[in-house]
This record gives structure tokens, C-alpha cells and sequence, in this order.
């Protein structure tokens, strides 16, 4: 279970936020970023001693500044069958890369790949054509110009 989905999934449900200052934040969550910012509704902002409240409309929490979220079990539930029901529906992962580079493996692309990516004989970072890594030649590649590119030492 992934946090950001976790917390998308909480939109609209009540939601506690314990900041690293130890203020505490009640409210329904309204929306999230990627960065785990946060704006709630219908708030109420304890101090950091608990001896003060606050009754706030609304507010916006920055992501770095939190410490805790404290999330309804039913909402876990929620994401939990989800997670199920999407594994059930989806094909098996392919992985990261395929022939035409990126990360992957093979005899083309991605790391070792003859068509980019780090390695491999047809550039990238590597190959005979320069950059990173080397060829099965020897005589080319490295950190470097080889045949046709690269950079800093070589031929």
C-alpha cells in the first residue's frame, strides 16, 4: 500500500495531521499533492501542549511539515480492496524498459542495450560510439569520444 494512495483515497474522510512542532490538525481531508501537501475542512488545531484549540473553516498543511497522519481503519479497508480488485483485473507487470532503451534488460536498450541507456555498442552511455561503458570491441567506448561521440578522453 502506497502512502499517496492511502491518502488520496482518505479525500473527504476525517483525517488527523500531527505536525513535527507536535500542533495537531482534525479535519476531512479535501485534497493532496505528491509532495503530500494537504488542505482540510472543518478543522480543529490543538496546541502543541493541548491546553488550546482552534476552530478553523479550512487550512493548507505543507507535506515537510507533517509527522503523523492518522488515517480511519475503514479507509485502509477501502484501499486494501482496491489494491485487490486492480490486481485481479491487471496483467502481469512488464518491467521497466523494452527494446527501445530505458531501463530494462536485453539485447537492446536499458542498461547493456545496443540502442541507449547505459552500455551496449549503439550509444547511450556506452558502447562504440562513446559515453559510459564499453563495447565488446575493447578498443572504443569508455568515458570518452569512441567512434562517433561522447565526451572528455579517448579516440
Amino acid at each position: 500500500m502506497l502512502p499517496l494512495s492511502l491518502l488520496r483515497t482518505s479525500q473527504g474522510h476525517p483525517i488527523l495531521v500531527e505536525l513535527k512542532n507536535g500542533d495537531t490538525y482534525n479535519g476531512y481531508l479535501v485534497s493532496c499533492d505528491s509532495w503530500m501537501n494537504i488542505n482540510l475542512r472543518k478543522v480543529i488545531h490543538t496546541s502543541k501542549d493541548g491546553d488550546q484549540f482552534w476552530k478553523v473553516p479550512e487550512c493548507y498543511v505543507r507535506g515537510n511539515t507533517i509527522k503523523f497522519l492518522g488515517i480511519a481503519d475503514e479507509v485502509i479497508d477501502l484501499v486494501q480492496k482496491e489494491e485487490q480488485a486492480q490486481a485481479q483485473s491487471s496483467p502481469a507487470p512488464r518491467g521497466r524498459g523494452d527494446s527501445r532503451g530505458g531501463r530494462g534488460r536485453g539485447d537492446r536498450g536499458g542498461r547493456g542495450g545496443d540502442r541507449g541507456g547505459r552500455g551496449g555498442d549503439r550509444g547511450g552511455r556506452g558502447g562504440e560510439r562513446g559515453g559510459r561503458g564499453g563495447s565488446e570491441r575493447g578498443d572504443r567506448g569508455g568515458r570518452g569520444r569512441g567512434e562517433r561521440g561522447g565526451r572528455g578522453r579517448g579516440q
